[in-house]
């Protein structure tokens, strides 16, 4: 049986779901219409169902869901956007994209919204080797899940980060600020080169607070 056959079968699964969509029209309601918000829920629940999170299915698809509606809200108008959008996108986007993103976060906090996806994954958990590295620079990624590059969060995008070529080729559209960052891989790498990985990406992520500093001052 697929998993998809598995979280339909899922009475306890598809009632939480339920409640779940009620829980998002209320949030979008009078943005997105209720077949929307139930459209996206689903088409997320079905992406976290193969990504082998086991319980976790119906947490990680509210949260996928709520991202995906807010960007496609936001690209259309009809939510404010309060921060500047960075996208960190690598390969499975439990690695670099993952250290990337949370090391941005902690560096500007509320100041800017920041995603991480891989160009060909499923949602899936986080590398353990990332995990370990970033509990060790006193960041918990615990509840971090790598999920795929969606439409909605590409084209609300302000800034695109792309971990070199392994990460495919995908359209970027018009007006958001490409930056490729030529990384090693942590996945399955010794400490010591994991290490080495996070310190590369800490200095790039340093320089890239300057520019977006720099740049909401300009704006201001």
């Amino acid at each position: 049986m697929s998993q998809e056959d598995l979280l339909g079968s899922d009475a306890v699964v598809q009632a939480r779901l339920a409640e779940i969509a009620k829980r998002l029209e209320r949030e979008f309601e009078g943005i997105h219409d209720a077949a929307t918000v139930r459209q996206v829920l689903d088409e997320s629940a079905r992406q976290v169902s193969g990504g082998g999170v086991g319980s976790y299915v119906t947490i990680l698809a509210e949260r996928f869901a709520r991202e995906r509606l807010t960007a496609s809200a936001q690209v259309a108008g009809t939510m404010a956007k309060e921060a500047p959008q960075v996208v960190f996108v690598s390969l499975t986007g439990g690695g670099r994209a993952q250290i990337g993103a949370a090391l941005l976060a902690r560096r500007m906090g509320a100041a800017v919204d920041v995603h991480s996806a891989g160009s060909e994954t499923s949602v899936a958990d986080v590398d353990e080797n990332v995990r370990a590295a970033m509990e060790s620079m006193g960041i918990d990624l615990s509840e971090a899940f790598s999920k795929p590059l969606t439409q909605e969060i590409l084209a609300n995008a302000d800034v695109l980060v792309t971990m070199g070529r392994s990460v495919g080729e995908f359209e970027i559209p018009s007006g958001v600020r490409h930056l490729d960052w030529r990384i090693g891989n942590p996945a399955g790498a010794e400490p010591d080169e994991v290490r080495r990985v996070c310190e590369d990406i800490e200095r790039r992520v340093e320089a890239l607070v300057t520019q977006l500093a720099t740049a909401a001052v300009a704006a201001g």
